[in-house]
């Protein structure tokens, strides 16, 4: 079994998430693709978080009856804060069975340099990169084991929901 993990804080998970984790299935790259709602990702600030019940309950009605997504808590019950290189340990060691892949934005792969043992994930792991607007990739630069996805861009953003839900309940906030 070939599984994509797709790790975020998912706050909210919205069409984007979805579409993206749908055309990674439908690709042929993997047999499913796991939502890894993270705790706490070590280069966000987690201020505007919604509750980790919250975002997986709302990450589970997204894809409720999706063919080949689900939503797993997995990173939920490791250490705080989250950092990828362990969650990929850990769930090989778990999972002994399935070939995991890590699947990120063309905009995490531009600062994948920063990700903490970055180079461990690239020796152990196949990257799959989906575009972001902003984040040019440079297909002809990366190494064997990561794959661009050329995939539409879908033009939304778990910031972006969440300033117009601020917006909305200030509306003099944007004057």
């Amino acid at each position: 079994m070939r599984i994509a993990v797709f790790g975020g804080s998912f706050n909210p998970v919205h069409y984007g998430h979805v579409a993206i984790a749908k055309s990674v299935v439908e690709s042929g790259l993997v047999d499913e693709v796991w939502l890894m709602v993270s705790p706490r990702n070590p280069l966000k600030k987690d201020s505007d978080l919604m509750a980790d019940r919250k975002r997986l309950q709302l990450a589970r009605q997204a894809v409720k009856g999706m063919k080949g997504v689900k939503v797993s808590d997995f990173e939920m019950h490791l250490p705080k804060p989250s950092y990828t290189y362990i969650t990929l340990r850990r769930l090989r060691e778990a999972y002994p069975e399935v070939e995991f892949s890590l699947l990120i934005g063309g905009d995490n792969w531009l600062i994948f340099d920063q990700w903490k043992n970055g180079e461990e994930i690239l020796r152990s792991t196949p990257i799959i990169i989906y575009p972001r607007k902003g984040s040019p990739i440079d297909v002809a630069t990366l190494p064997p084991n990561v794959t661009f996805l050329d995939m539409p861009l879908y033009n939304i953003s778990s910031t972006e929901i969440r300033a117009k839900k601020k917006t909305e309940k200030n509306p003099h906030a944007s004057m």
